[in-house]
């Protein structure tokens, strides 16, 4: 057994940290006195939180020798206190530590309070001011900086101890601040609740390492709050009760009928939702997905009920749009067009190729001419710069119109200016890619829609559902409440492309037509993964760059079914990574929970963050616009990656440049390849899917149908074709626990009851 030594000493220089996981090489000073004699300077190596130089510090290790570097101390233990000798102080303020104070404002602090300093910074800050080059204000900032280091440094040590690491132990921090340690010896779960990237089974094992009982309330609760969570993140708005309590039965380890107890316990203290559907079958909501899910039905329905009459000589202005355009619309573009000037809401729906921005060009036209302020939206950048590109009107994300603000105390929580008692300014409002937006996004968008105003719906009702709960546009044009009008008929030009003949095959489950001569949908047949694998690497780097002349970062996607496999979303990115921006010399690399970022990387925001700010800058590089909110799905180029300062600086497509803390690097992640589902709303000239295998329900028809209609100019599907066809042969869609369809119906009947 290696012999542990137990070392004491002042932090003399860091020599090197990881910032990612916080391995530090440092030389120890283990004088104990300000006495040149005993001066012992020993090199130490380990894992430790925080460290800055002029630190007291006690390790417990073992030593071991390194080839190149010779005897040094493995830290195994150690425990931190601030500096207590003149040099120790002047060198853990002079590091860096507090911002503001520097070599020559350290020495000078010293020398006038000595080894009183720490006190006075803590306790009577006001004297600090008595020094040249400290104001009053700069000596309570100085003050309050101190603590704050000292409860960090404090709680990040504790958190240690249970296997959080300094990254998320700094986010319960900031999140908790004095009160973390005792949240955590009493309450483990309320980080669950409250700081992103702690899940419930990270708080499950601290619980368990506190003592807390696994019968605990406080375990019960947060288990079923997981479980909803966790079904919310599959798409669901809520959980039947029985689904609930087996689900939270075979977490938790417990018996079912505890479980209810604590649901309607929950309900009663108003944390949960719990209702009765028209099948008396008990629902189980997290709130604020029950009050969207309502208000959005109320709302919707209200719209519904205003419906005026046909427009005098509707008719002659279609022709005259007809003539103006050299385009003949189809008898349901044509309803469509006549329906957006009656209705109080509309929803047009329909496939690739079926005219869906000819008929809200010919709907702009005409409501145009009765005066009325009109506005456009999508839900993501990529859909509102094509709206943009089609019409001719400036076209923003939902979230830009509905005005993104700081929650000062939470950048997890939506908060937009636009609202019931500030509603958006316009008559008309034009929605594209509505199949893209979820639940709460809809709840929000409809809080501002001011009285009296239109709300237009368009999307493709058969793709995907939003990633987020709900399945709102289905809902709603399923519950026969709302004008629908769906456009179906090809037009001749759109019929040309193989891509949109294949896609409207796949949707009505027939077979697609593969590799027609002279075609803009190809299949490649590749049986075995790795063949697979390499074949997309061929097509990204040589083969389309050179037959399209196309950007290969830009223009060409890969979109894969999955996170994992083979083919999957992590694999493919290593592997496109290496040979689309191999590792050089010049270019600065940050490796973050075992992917690399690395300068020149194509990367994506795969969570909202509405208080994350970004800047533009002209070609002079002078500041022109800036705001905050960076979306989910946003996508872009690594600009910079500094590790001195420790962040990534991001080029997004819409001119934006966000620089992202390393704390917040779970934000993004390389989009060489995505999911189809995280592909919705955008479009690429060319697109690669792999198709290979994969779980039954995943594999199914909409998914690939979706896929495909990301396609513009070329489409090449690599894989095994029997795997294609079982696709397409699969209509099953994964059931989504929603209510808007019923609860539009029920308000529906209300209203018109009342009226």
């Amino acid at each position: 057994m290696e012999e542990q030594v137990v070392k004491e000493g002042i932090v003399d220089s860091i020599i090197y940290k990881n910032p990612e996981n916080e391995y530090t090489v440092f030389s120890l000073n283990t004088k104990h006195e300000e006495d040149s004699e005993n001066e012992s300077e020993l090199i130490c190596v380990g894992t430790i939180a925080d460290l800055y130089e002029g630190e007291n510090i006690r390790i417990t290790g073992n030593y071991v020798v390194h080839p190149s570097y010779g005897k040094q101390l493995n830290v195994q233990v150690y425990e931190k206190t601030v500096p207590k000798t003149e040099y120790g102080i002047e060198k853990y303020l002079a590091s860096g530590v507090i911002r503001g104070i520097g070599e020559k404002l350290a020495s000078k602090i010293v020398e006038r309070f000595k080894t009183e300093t720490f006190y006075i910074i803590e306790k009577k800050p006001e004297l600090l001011s008595s020094i040249r080059g400290i104001s009053p204000q700069k000596a309570l900032r100085i003050s309050a900086i101190f603590i704050e280091q000292e409860e960090m440094r404090r709680a990040i040590m504790f958190l240690q101890q249970y296997g959080i690491t300094p990254t998320y132990a700094v986010k319960i921090f900031k999140k908790f601040r004095e009160n973390t340690i005792k949240i955590v010896e009493t309450n483990p779960y309320a980080l669950a609740d409250e700081v992103f990237g702690i899940g419930f089974k990270i708080a499950d094992n601290i619980a368990e390492k506190v003592g807390i009982d696994k019968n605990s309330v406080y375990r019960i609760r947060a288990g079923v709050k997981f479980v909803l969570n966790q079904a919310a993140a599959n798409g669901n708005v809520f959980l039947p009760m029985e689904r609930l309590k087996k689900d939270s039965a075979v977490l938790l380890a417990i018996e079912e009928d505890i479980i209810e107890n604590t649901v309607m316990e929950l309900n009663i203290t108003k944390q949960i939702y719990v209702e009765k559907s028209e099948n008396n079958e008990l629902m189980v909501f997290l709130n604020f997905y029950y009050y969207a899910e309502s208000y959005c039905a109320k709302k919707i329905s209200e719209l519904s009920m205003f419906q005026s009459e046909e427009r005098y000589g509707i008719d002659k202005r279609i022709k005259e749009i007809e003539n103006e355009t050299g385009t003949i619309l189809a008898e349901n573009q044509k309803l469509a067009v006549k329906k957006a000037s009656q209705s109080g809401i509309l929803v047009i729906t329909g496939g690739p190729g079926t005219g869906k921005t000819t008929t809200i060009n010919a709907i702009i036209a005409v409501l145009k001419d009765e005066g009325l302020e009109i506005v456009l939206a999508a839900p993501t950048g990529r859909a509102a710069k094509r709206m943009t590109d089609a019409t001719g009107i400036d076209a923003q994300t939902i979230h830009r119109l509905l005005g993104t603000t700081y929650m000062a105390d939470d950048s997890k929580k939506q908060k937009f200016e636009k609202n019931e008692d500030n509603p958006i300014e316009a008559d008309v409002i034009i929605i594209d890619e509505t199949s893209m937006v979820d639940i709460l996004l809809m709840h929000s968008l409809l809080k501002a829609i001011p009285h009296g105003a239109r709300l237009i719906l368009a999307g493709d009702v058969d793709q995907l559902p939003s990633v987020g709960p709900g399945n709102v546009l289905k809902d709603i044009i399923n519950s026969n409440i709302v004008t629908v009008v769906r456009l179906t008929e090809v037009f001749r030009q759109a019929a040309k492309s193989a891509i949109i003949m294949n896609a409207h095959r796949i949707n009505n489950g027939e077979y697609p037509v593969l590799n027609e001569k002279g075609s803009d949908f190809f299949f490649m047949k590749r049986y075995e993964q790795e063949g697979v694998i390499n074949t997309i690497k061929e097509l990204v780097t040589k083969r389309l760059p050179n037959y399209m002349k196309c950007d290969m970062f830009k223009d060409i996607q890969v979109l894969t079914p999955m996170r994992k496999s083979p083919i999957g979303v992590i694999n493919l990115n290593a592997s496109l990574q290496e040979c689309l921006n191999p590792k050089a010399e010049n270019k600065a690399e940050k490796e973050f929970r075992n992917i690399v970022f690395r300068e020149g990387d194509k990367v994506m925001q795969i969570k909202n963050n509405y208080n994350m700010v970004w800047k533009i800058y002209d070609q002079k590089n002078c500041l022109i616009d800036e705001g905050t909110g960076v979306f989910n799905g946003d996508e872009g180029i690594i600009k910079r990656i500094n590790n001195r300062e420790e962040y990534i600086e991001v080029l997004f497509d819409d001119l934006k440049i966000v620089k992202y803390d390393y704390s917040q690097l779970d934000e993004i992640e390389l989009s060489y390849a995505v999911t189809i589902h995280k592909s919705q709303g955008s479009e690429y000239k060319a697109v690669v899917i792999p198709i290979h295998s994969g779980p039954y329900m995943l594999m199914s028809r909409n998914l690939i149908y979706t896929a495909v209609t990301r396609a513009k100019k070329l489409a090449v599907i690599v894989g095994i074709p029997e795997t294609l066809y079982k696709m397409v042969d699969n209509n099953k869609e994964i059931n989504r626990y929603t209510y808007l369809k019923e609860r539009i119906i029920e308000f529906s009947k209300f209203l018109g009851d009342d009226n």
